[in-house]
């Protein structure tokens, strides 16, 4: 393939406001976008029980708070983790559709779909979150359940939450497999008179899309398996295992291709080989597509099995080499260095906090707080890449126009750098034996250096709170706002 013909490689924004411009185009990027913006509020909202039932002596004033973390725990990770990066996935999938067909997608009764059963998703997973009393239980089991911290996806053991999660699940598959199906169906005039035409940003959407349905076939193989066994921790581990840890390529691909795009709407020239971007997607794609082999030459749900799963973190680290590298190098070296401009900063954090999360990695055990520090930070790294792509590329192809830039540049410092401390302070009292997943006198914080570790994870973790809480006015607030930006 020679990347420099076969890629379209004009700005970015300039390729996709050309499809993107009718009133399909726009509203459903903007339904997409707000329902993202509301899961990761609701986030927000249930991170901060969790900060205050950590922090040492805080916590013993919310006895409430601790009695009910792992709850809030299971709301705050499902939301800010699986199912925002997930409304990420179908707002791409949307603009790699109308991208590949040239502003005319077929098979839009997919994605007409696909939203309406994730609300209905969304709302499913909410309810069961707090308790209800054995009484009310009896009359309403669908909403009786206790938390369960399985690894990837935590559950709440709700009849209602697992339909939501598989709702969920089948609506990103609706979207996925509307991609393939456009990429596949392109109008043949078209193709021939523009070539394939397809920019690196469709190249991540359809990529993306091929990964989760991977992903997906893991999640219902899975459940098959174990279809009648008894709901226990290890069932969600084995239930989740595989199609969470396949689930991770997406989450990476979706993260490249955030930073290629708000590189492209920021710097000029785009600091990315297109070569670069293309050998990304292709170990990405490689990556997904060899764990199925795993369960024909392993014992499925076996040690050897799941340590295949878990040994392709080292993938991730390679694909960061390849294309966060060079982006670093030329945001540093910029002539011209746009520094009120959210999406440049995005730029610098987001790598940071990401290759901080991944160099934690190298350290965990499982057991203590170095765990969650090592994926607060990669996560927090990719939701910084997420608020970059709102800033920059979502909110201009609704026609919208940031109203609160200043608040806009300061969430993103707010966020980045308050998410880098918090995992560092998270670290340090996992090595001093603070464990994770446990809130108040069950984090065994006897040591001077846990404590402290704590008290900067809580301390830290209140302002990317606050920091977050600011994305979610700046863009809800642009997105709303009728007036359309000036052309």
């Amino acid at each position: 393939m020679n990347c420099e013909k076969d890629l379209d490689q004009r700005p970015l924004l300039d390729r996709l406001d050309q499809v993107m411009q009718n009133t399909g185009g726009r509203s459903w990027l903007r339904k997409w976008a707000i329902l993202a913006i509301f899961v990761l509020g609701t986030a927000g909202l249930f991170a901060l029980p969790l900060a205050f039932g950590r922090a040492p002596g805080v916590s013993d004033f919310f006895p409430w708070f601790v009695d009910n973390f792992h709850r809030f725990l299971v709301v705050h990770v499902d939301f800010s983790f699986v199912v925002f990066f997930l409304c990420i996935f179908a707002a791409t999938a949307h603009i790699t559709v109308f991208r590949l067909s040239n502003g005319a997608p077929r098979f839009m009764v997919m994605e007409y779909l696909a939203f309406r059963i994730s609300i209905m998703a969304v709302v499913g997973m909410f309810i069961p979150v707090f308790p209800v009393s054995p009484g009310f239980a009896v009359i309403f089991p669908m909403l009786a359940g206790e938390p369960v911290m399985s690894n990837y996806v935590p559950v709440l053991t709700s009849p209602l939450f697992y339909t939501s999660l598989l709702v969920l699940a089948i609506a990103m598959a609706l979207m996925a497999v509307m991609v393939i199906l456009n990429v596949i169906l392109r109008p043949t005039a078209h193709t021939k008179e523009h070539g394939f035409g397809v920019d690196l940003f469709s190249l991540g959407g359809m990529t993306a899309s091929v990964i989760y349905l991977i992903a997906f076939t893991h999640f219902i193989s899975s459940w098959l398996a174990l279809y009648g066994m008894p709901n226990t921790h290890q069932f969600n581990e084995d239930l989740f295992w595989a199609g969470g840890h396949v689930l991770q390529f997406v989450n990476v691909t979706l993260l490249v291709m955030a930073w290629y795009a708000v590189a492209s709407a920021v710097l000029k020239p785009i600091p990315f080989n297109p070569k670069a971007v293309v050998l990304a997607m292709a170990i990405l794609s490689l990556g997904a597509l060899v764990t199925p082999i795993f369960s024909s030459v392993f014992v499925v749900f076996g040690g050897v099995w799941r340590l295949a799963f878990t040994n392709l973190q080292y993938v991730f680290g390679i694909v960061g080499l390849i294309v966060a590298l060079p982006l670093i190098r030329a945001v540093l070296t910029a002539p011209n260095k746009p520094w009120k401009n959210p999406g440049y900063v995005v730029l610098i954090l987001s790598p940071a906090v990401f290759g901080i999360g991944g160099i934690m990695g190298l350290f965990v055990d499982g057991l203590d707080t170095r765990t969650p520090a090592h994926y607060h930070g990669m996560i927090a790294g990719v939701t910084l890449a997420f608020m970059g792509l709102f800033y920059v590329v979502f909110i201009p192809l609704m026609g919208r126009a940031i109203n609160r830039p200043r608040m806009a540049l300061v969430s993103v410092w707010m966020f980045g750098v308050s998410q880098a401390v918090a995992c560092t302070g998270l670290f340090l009292a996992g090595g001093y034996g603070a464990q994770r997943k446990v809130a108040g006198a069950e984090q065994g914080l006897t040591d001077f250096a846990a404590k402290l570790g704590m008290g900067l994870n809580g301390g830290a973790g209140l302002l990317a709170i606050i920091g977050g809480a600011l994305f979610v006015w700046v863009a809800i607030t642009a997105i709303l706002n009728k007036q359309e930006e000036a052309k």
